[in-house]
């Protein structure tokens, strides 16, 4: 359990430096050589960081934001401006500049912290529109531009303990520590206010099940400005447990390798293409090997997860993981205790043949709204559920509406929206539940499943309902389909959008003797076509009649956050998607 002191997430850091400093509380790359920060270091900073804040003349409650990513400065300056009791509101790098705009003027920003060049002009547009004179401050050095440095040297020049610690005595667990502004799929986002209490009781309810312990290190690449990472950032501080910042999403692989992690989190997506690549380069292996692979792969799939399997199976699984899945193992770095994953729906498939390898793959629900966490799947087998979100964490109560919906209650719930009460009170029941927007059941009365999202439901002409998510997780257990939305609003039958993988069908093609130079020219090959329809055909036999996919566009570019039809936390826009690609919707139902 946390000690009991911990009222105020900067408490965390206190804790930390009441205890032998760790030489690596923090590392990062600089200069392509990893630079680790010791708890010493760190302390140093931060009340070097909140003297110049002070100095700066920063008030108790001002807003300032964070754009930029994981790094140790990020974290750093998150801890000064808790310690000043003003407001951090994290922004993610990919906003466009309006909606940046909107959240600076939204929160009445006064400073912000950005990480490049590119963000510094950004935000100073942002301000500009807002009409707003924001200080802003660079963590990348560059000449001319104001550097986090001089406040941090301002600070040890000219300290201000005794007010620096007036603010921090006064701060309780009731104050507000930051403002999430959710990406959402349509409209101006919306500014999730939480609590340190909020999050430190979610820390609390969390800490059971998150199988760390002092010297571990995790890798951090999911962005902190999304409560899911930074809540886990905290918990993993709270049991000494060293954050490595990836350098960015390209570098996960290599960086996996060289800090060699007990855990890391992530979303589905991502660990959908490290499976996909485990897969293709089994298909790759000839003879004896390629046999081997697919054996165990197949073995693999057929794992009981709440380690029900037999003598003869583990038998054959210890094989399994001495000649195939230690390599998976080696490709993660070697150590991996545990995968936390969350954000979107997870294949069940994925989850038991990780498992099966000896990584166990820890699937969570939760909402910004909530400090995120609601339910987990444990490590431990009488913790998990495939196809479910697993049992509710410490603290945290659950019932369904009438018609499903998740109603959630507990101190991780936020205390509102920011400047939109009537929004708050949409959300919220009379008896104080938050209402999640997602459709849910218990299976067993104690693991917490997710069937759909409220507002994604639709029914046909026929008067069936169709829960896109179900269809579109089974699609995406093909190698050749990396993202695909259902459609089918008021027509006859259910239709998909499909963008294949381009790695896997250019793999496949190579098979079979298809010559192609573009993904354009590719999926316009007959038998292509073919082969998608096919794996079409093999979702559809474990659907019902109704629930099939009867038509499909196949889409020759990726979705994206900087193409629009995803938001930040790699969710479909369903809104943009549908308008985007109007003309190929229509052309399924003419």
């Amino acid at each position: 359990m946390l000690h009991t002191d911990i009222n105020c997430c900067f408490h965390l850091l206190d804790l930390a430096l009441s205890k032998p400093n760790k030489q690596a509380y923090f590392a990062a790359k600089e200069g392509g050589k990893w630079v680790t920060y010791s708890t010493e270091r760190v302390g140093q900073l931060v009340n070097a960081l909140a003297n110049g804040l002070l100095n700066l003349g920063v008030e108790a409650n001002d807003k300032i934001a964070i754009i930029a990513n994981n790094r140790p400065e990020w974290c750093i300056t998150d801890y000064a401006i808790q310690q000043v009791g003003a407001v951090s509101v994290p922004i993610y790098l990919t906003i466009s500049a309006d909606d940046t705009a909107y959240i600076f003027k939204d929160c009445g920003l006064k400073y912000a912290f950005v990480s490049t060049e590119e963000m510094y002009h950004k935000a100073t547009e942002a301000a500009q529109k807002a009409g707003l004179p924001v200080q802003i401050f660079m963590f990348d050095q560059v000449n001319g531009l104001p550097h986090w440095s001089d406040l941090v040297e301002a600070g040890k020049a000219n300290p201000n303990q005794a007010l620096l610690k007036t603010r921090k005595s006064s701060l309780t667990g009731s104050a507000l520590l930051t403002i999430i502004y959710t990406s959402g799929t349509t409209g101006n986002p919306k500014g999730v206010m939480l609590s340190h209490s909020n999050v430190i009781s979610n820390i609390k309810g969390a800490a059971a099940y998150v199988p760390v312990k002092d010297g571990d290190k995790a890798l951090s690449f999911l962005p902190l400005c999304h409560i899911y990472e930074r809540m886990l950032s905290y918990l993993y501080q709270r049991f000494g447990v060293e954050i490595w910042f990836a350098e960015n999403m390209d570098t996960i692989s290599d960086n996996l390798k060289e800090v060699k992690p007990q855990i890391f989190t992530t979303v589905p997506r991502l660990l959908e293409k490290v499976y996909d690549k485990i897969v293709l380069k089994g298909r790759e292996l000839t003879g004896i090997k390629r046999a081997l692979f697919f054996w165990a792969l197949d073995l693999g799939l057929a794992y009981d997860v709440q380690g029900k399997n037999s003598g003869w199976y583990n038998f054959k699984l210890g094989i399994a993981r001495k000649l195939i899945f230690s390599k998976w193992q080696a490709a993660l770095g070697g150590n991996l205790v545990a995968i936390v994953c969350g954000s979107a729906a997870l294949q069940p498939r994925l989850c038991r043949v990780f498992r099966a390898a000896g990584i166990d793959v820890m699937e969570g629900y939760g909402l910004t709204e909530t400090s995120p966490v609601i339910s987990v799947n444990w490590k431990q087998p009488e913790g998990v559920c495939l196809g479910t979100v697993g049992r509710l964490i410490d603290g945290v109560e659950v019932k369904f509406a009438p018609d499903g919906e998740i109603l959630v209650k507990g101190p991780n719930i936020m205390m509102g929206y920011y400047n939109k009460p009537e929004l708050t009170a949409e959300v919220m029941t009379d008896d104080g539940y938050l209402k999640t927007g997602d459709i849910g059941e218990w299976v067993d009365g104690k693991f917490l499943k997710i069937t759909d999202r409220k507002k994604e439901i639709f029914k046909t002409s026929n008067g069936k309902y169709i829960a896109p998510q179900k269809n579109e997780n089974l699609l995406k257990e093909s190698v050749f389909i990396e993202q695909c939305m259902v459609v089918g609003e008021g027509e006859k039958y259910a239709a998909a959008l499909i963008v294949p993988s381009a790695e896997g069908l250019t793999n496949w093609c190579k098979f079979k003797g298809i010559s192609h130079s573009t993904v354009d020219e590719m999926i316009a090959n007959e038998q292509v076509v073919e082969k998608i329809n096919a794996e079409v055909e093999k979702c559809n036999a474990q659907l019902g009649q109704y629930e099939q996919i009867k038509k499909i566009a196949i889409l020759p570019n990726p979705w994206t956050i900087d193409t629009g039809e995803l938001t930040p936390t790699m969710k479909l826009k369903r809104k943009f998607i549908n308008q985007k690609f109007a003309k190929e919707i229509a052309s399924l139902f003419e």
